[in-house]
């Protein structure tokens, strides 16, 4: 058995405010949000988005904002959660009912509009996808040379660093550098096009309150906010947390993870997906989590969605989008549920009878594969058919792929002979076809 060794978690940053008055900071970076996510709100109709033409004016007029800081505003409240959409009806996110009397939810919703900063501040134009995704992923060194500095660092430093940082992403990847590739060929950034990149990216993280940019006698310097210096922290703490997985799986793949937490109840579960997650770019986590739910694994598409409950709204664009794949359309519907604040005993409303039949398969299928029969049996009462019967005339119209193997478990499973003689003509008949 290996030990794995830890390491103390990070203590706050000294100087770090209470958190009352990071919360009043948060509020204060995001008050035009509120606001508009507030109007938005009263508004609540079919064209309440404010993004562009008569209902972008309507809003400026009311809240006396230019239509340029309505489109920033109304961005910041749809990454932080102060809003949700649905189609083109714009609706209140639990953290805007909760905004004013929750500190943690404030400061949540804040951490989200951080994480998502390089979506506030559009990228150079001209600039390939990887290069950009590449300076991304150097940024989190870049804010810890800041927070260990405790004070402005000239952006030449910064420079040096995130070039650094680059050269060891290609070096960790074995991608041949920039220099030595064929001219024409190169889709990262080369040493001339950091500085561009670096501009674009302290501007973003400026721009959600992260950090200050200002002039000096050496040139132009960076300094962390209270709130940018305490993020930081904050993800040191989750990398220390990491460190200490349990279970460790840390350095798994999604698939080999999630089957490293099958058997754990949902506290430790919970503890894991948080400790993988904490190791990992939240955009390529949430893309690998995805990725597995796709296969045919349904226990692990189960619990690739319980792993992404615990990401929130980061994964809130992708989930959304596999919505539109009918595989896992019902996980997805539930996790929006979820997300936009319904009981998770009630969420199952939201799905359609179809969908929830096709959901009903899908879960004894995880069950024959990974439980025990007399799961496989219990499942029956979760049916929301009410007899047996009626959910067998529509288990064979859902077209599960799964639905054969499944009901000849269900059949060998159950100790009534008539009922699993039913089950076994309704699987004979879903096999060979027929009515």
């Amino acid at each position: 058995m290996t030990t794995r060794r830890t390491r103390p978690a990070p203590r706050p940053p000294e100087g770090t405010p209470p958190r009352a008055e990071l919360a009043r900071q948060a509020r204060h970076v995001l008050a035009d949000a509120v606001r508009i996510a507030r109007w938005a709100a009263v508004e609540h109709g079919a064209d309440t988005a404010p993004r562009t033409g008569p209902v972008q004016e309507r809003a400026a007029a009311a809240l006396d904002l230019t239509p340029g800081q309505i489109r920033a505003g109304w961005d910041r409240a749809r990454l932080a959660g102060l809003v949700e959409l649905h189609g083109d009806t714009a609706r209140p996110g639990w953290r805007l009912h909760a905004w004013d009397r929750d500190d943690s939810a404030v400061l949540r919703g804040w951490v989200a509009l951080f994480d998502a900063w390089s979506l506030v501040h559009p990228a150079p134009e001209g600039v390939a996808t990887s290069a950009v995704a590449e300076v991304v992923e150097a940024v989190p060194q870049v804010l810890s040379l800041l927070q260990l500095s405790q004070g402005p660092v000239l952006v030449p430093a910064l420079l040096d660093l995130l070039g650094q940082r680059v050269e060891e992403l290609r070096e960790e990847r074995c991608e041949v550098p920039a220099a030595e590739q064929a001219p024409g060929t190169a889709d990262v950034p080369s040493p001339d096009g950091l500085p561009a990149l670096l501009d674009w990216a302290l501007d973003g993280l400026a721009a959600v309150g992260a950090l200050t940019l200002d002039p000096g006698p050496d040139g132009r310097h960076a300094t962390l906010t209270p709130l940018g210096n305490w993020a930081v922290w904050v993800k040191l703490e989750q990398i220390c947390v990491a460190a200490q997985s349990p279970a460790g799986n840390i350095e798994q793949s999604a698939e080999d993870m999630l089957r490293g937490c099958a058997r754990l109840t949902p506290g430790p579960a919970r503890d894991e997906y948080r400790a993988w997650l904490a190791a990992r770019t939240l955009s390529s986590a949430v893309s690998e989590l995805l990725a597995v739910a796709r296969g045919e694994d349904a226990l692990l598409r189960g619990l690739a969605f319980e792993a992404l409950r615990v990401v929130g709204a980061p994964a809130e664009a992708e989930v959304r989008a596999a919505v539109a794949e009918p595989s896992l359309r019902p996980y997805a519907l539930l996790w929006l549920a979820e997300y936009e604040g319904a009981d998770p005993d009630e969420a199952q409303e939201v799905l359609t009878r179809e969908e929830s039949t096709w959901l009903w398969v899908d879960t004894a299928a995880a069950v024959a594969d990974h439980g025990e029969s007399e799961l496989l049996v219990r499942h029956l009462d979760s049916a929301v058919q009410g007899t047996v019967p009626a959910l067998l005339d529509e288990v064979r119209a859902v077209g599960h792929p799964r639905t054969v193997q499944v009901l000849v478990a269900l059949a060998a499973a159950h100790p009534d002979p008539a009922l699993a003689k039913a089950v076994r003509r309704a699987a004979f008949q879903v096999h060979t076809g027929g009515a």
